[in-house]
């Protein structure tokens, strides 16, 4: 046991983000799984799927605002709700234009939500469990990039985005795990 205790604030945001990690993982896989076999055409099922992704990232964040109040601040959460929103509602507009269309709005929200991420996870450091946070937002922010070139290719195909949330949903994972250290020692 440690001399010095953590104030409670601190165990409970670590057990409420670790559970939530833990949900964000298995959602990120069994989305990836199922995404899988829908990557070259916009079905009516891979268009549910994709303004699904950033719908359930609203869900998340509306969580992890609740859980926040009591140890900062959750504007930026309110922002990545506005964000993911708005993602939603992009990726359905542009699933009528196609998969460069639904490409080139997918990797406009890997950027801006994977920049907010990065600036969430940044002060929780000493929550623990924040580095794969960090470096998730980081690779959101590359793999947004990569997702608007990809739209021009000759035939651009959705495995990007399978490529971008299982390890968004490992990032997860991993944190999930070390946060489990954090409430386990305070």
């Amino acid at each position: 046991m440690s001399a010095i205790a953590a104030p409670s604030g601190i165990t409970e945001k670590a057990s409420a983000l670790r559970r939530l990690y833990f949900v964000r993982f298995a959602f990120a896989i069994v989305w990836a799984l199922v995404m899988f076999t829908m990557t070259t055409e916009l079905s009516p099922v891979a268009v549910v799927l994709l303004v699904l992704y950033p719908l359930f990232d609203v869900g998340a964040a509306v969580v992890d605002a609740r859980s926040s109040r009591t140890t900062g601040s959750p504007a930026l959460l309110y922002v990545n709700m506005a964000v993911s929103l708005a993602a939603a509602a992009g990726v359905g507009i542009a699933c009528a234009s196609g998969i460069p269309a639904v490409l080139r709005v997918w990797g406009a929200w890997a950027i801006v939500s994977g920049l907010v991420q990065l600036i969430v996870a940044v002060p929780r450091r000493r929550l623990g469990g924040q580095w794969p946070m960090i470096i998730s937002g980081a690779i959101s922010i590359l793999a947004g990039a990569s997702f608007i070139a990809s739209a021009g290719a000759d035939e651009p195909a959705l495995t990007s985005a399978i490529g971008y949330a299982v390890p968004g949903g490992v990032f997860f994972l991993v944190s999930a795990l070390r946060l489990g250290r954090t409430a386990r020692e305070n």
